[in-house]
């Protein structure tokens, strides 16, 4: 199977968001990789299954603000980059986040593209709910990393 190496950059929604945390490498990748965990720190999702290892191919399910999402890993490079996606009601997101150690800290980047009818039809809007989403995203791994 092939799976996307970065971002769609020239889907119709790209959004990126950067974030330094105060805390360990190690844990700051334990808490964003262990995604079975996700609702005990990132309310904004309530329910989240990892269906194996990290690994390219592996799958997850999620339900964050009401939609049920199913996630295919497609690429880890351990404490450094994970790039995950795929199709959730009509839109075809993929996701990458990196890791940079900064000192006794961590800088966090996230970047999500978004494609797909519901993205043509309402772009203004779903933009800003993805950057609203990671930007939750960020500051809840942030608090619970520090």
């Amino acid at each position: 199977m092939t799976y996307p190496a970065t971002i769609d950059e020239n889907a119709p929604i790209v959004a990126e968001h950067t974030i330094r945390i105060a805390a360990p490498l190690e844990r700051v990748w334990r808490l964003h990789t262990g995604i079975s965990s996700w609702p005990e720190w990132l309310h904004a999702v309530t329910e989240s299954r990892l269906d194996g290892p990290i690994t390219p191919g592996t799958t997850f399910h999620w339900v964050t603000a009401g939609l049920s999402i199913d996630s295919t890993i497609y690429a880890v490079d351990a404490q450094r980059r994970i790039l995950w996606g795929g199709p959730a009601h009509g839109i075809t997101g993929v996701h990458e986040w990196t890791f940079t150690e900064d000192g006794d800290g961590v800088v966090v980047r996230t970047r999500e593209s978004w494609a797909g009818a519901p993205v043509e039809a309402d772009r203004d809007n779903l933009a800003a709910l993805l950057d609203d989403s990671l930007g939750t995203w960020l500051d809840a791994l942030k608090k619970a990393a520090e």
